[in-house]
């Protein structure tokens, strides 16, 4: 059994995740911190899993936690969780962190756009992407995964074969995303107060939001070139999933059913990318409790663009699922191991 420990369990995203590790069959939960709750049993912080989640949180003791782990994931705001990412590896465990601290090869954009100091550079260079179906070999033998952002997991997978494949002009893209209220987290705030949000859509974000340079770093290094894109992100008053609608010019006439089959090519394979059928666009509501990503290609030939739908539910294959895809792959596991089955409808 793989001992797994959870720092910031309590937040939505670690919720999902101690979720999903509670009825891994290859996982027993090693520890669960939080700030907030600490003496309080999970389950009383999240009742739905009463009878399936026993532990109580903790205060915050890394040495501790990663001692009694094999693998440790940090579910924490930026900045938080590099000390634990040097406690971790220099007891010569794994670290999955769902934040961004480790998503980025260059220490100066990360603190550029997060403002916050990177004190852990040294270990830049052991990190990891950790999006599966870009980076799958070299996760495999990496200790140390920055699990992607929400946002740069529907774009990244929606464009990869188009700009692998050199279809695309790469300044030419344009990102328009669209989000559920709990990418927000759990914390207390006005913008995400019921009646602000509720029979509302707004855009926030624009032209610098802190997912922009993650959704450029993987796009260059799949185009071959560095490219900047236009990304701006919506709160949308539902609960979960996130929707991008892209748009790109493309470099040469590609027919629709040409497009259909290089996506379905390129993810021919893959257990959580689903390539709809022509004439079948994502909607968020099918890809709800899953850790699909659902795409959908269509070809405007009139403009000369290629229009890209693409849909996951932000809290599993823009977190917690993608973090224990991760876990799998490094374990040598069934990657779909703990996460089969579609999600939920309605």
């Amino acid at each position: 059994m793989i001992k797994a420990g959870v720092i910031g369990a309590t937040g939505y995203a670690g919720a999902e995740l101690v979720r999903l590790l509670s009825g891994h069959p290859e996982v027993e939960l090693s520890g669960l911190t939080s700030r907030n709750y600490a003496g309080r049993p999970f389950w009383e912080v999240y009742p739905h899993l009463y009878k399936y989640v026993d532990p109580v949180c903790a205060e915050q003791d890394v040495p501790a936690l990663v001692a009694q782990s094999d693998v440790v994931f940090t579910a924490l705001p930026h900045g938080h969780a590099m000390a634990v990412a040097k406690e971790t590896l220099a007891q010569g465990k794994a670290l999955i962190d769902l934040g961004a601290d480790f998503r980025f090869r260059d220490a100066a954009t990360y603190e550029s756009w997060y403002k916050v100091e990177h004190t852990a550079r040294e270990l830049i260079a052991r990190a990891v992407y950790g999006l599966p179906e870009i980076h799958r070999e070299e996760i495999k033998v990496a200790r140390l995964v920055g699990n992607p952002g929400c946002y740069p997991t529907s774009a990244i997978l929606g464009l990869a074969p188009l700009l692998k494949e050199g279809w695309l002009e790469p300044d030419s893209i344009i990102i328009d995303s669209k989000s559920g209220v709990s990418g927000a987290g759990r914390g207390l705030s006005l913008n995400t107060h019921y009646c602000e949000v509720n029979e509302s859509i707004k855009a926030y974000g624009v032209a610098g939001h802190r997912h922009t340079p993650e959704i450029e770093q993987e796009l260059s290094a799949l185009a071959g070139r560095q490219l900047t894109v236009s990304f701006t992100p919506h709160l949308t008053p539902m609960l979960r999933g996130i929707l991008s609608t892209i748009y790109g010019r493309l470099t040469r006439p590609l027919s629709g059913g040409q497009a259909h089959a290089l996506y379905r090519d390129f993810y021919a394979g893959e257990r959580f990318v689903r390539v709809l059928p022509p004439g079948m666009l994502p909607a968020t509501k099918a890809v709800a409790g899953s850790n699909h990503c659902d795409l959908g290609v269509v070809v405007d030939g009139r403009t000369g663009r290629v229009v890209v739908v693409s849909a996951i539910d932000n809290l599993i294959k823009g977190a917690a699922g993608q973090a224990v895809q991760n876990m799998n792959i490094m374990s040598g596991l069934p990657e779909d191991t703990g996460l089969c089955g579609p999600g939920v409808y309605p």
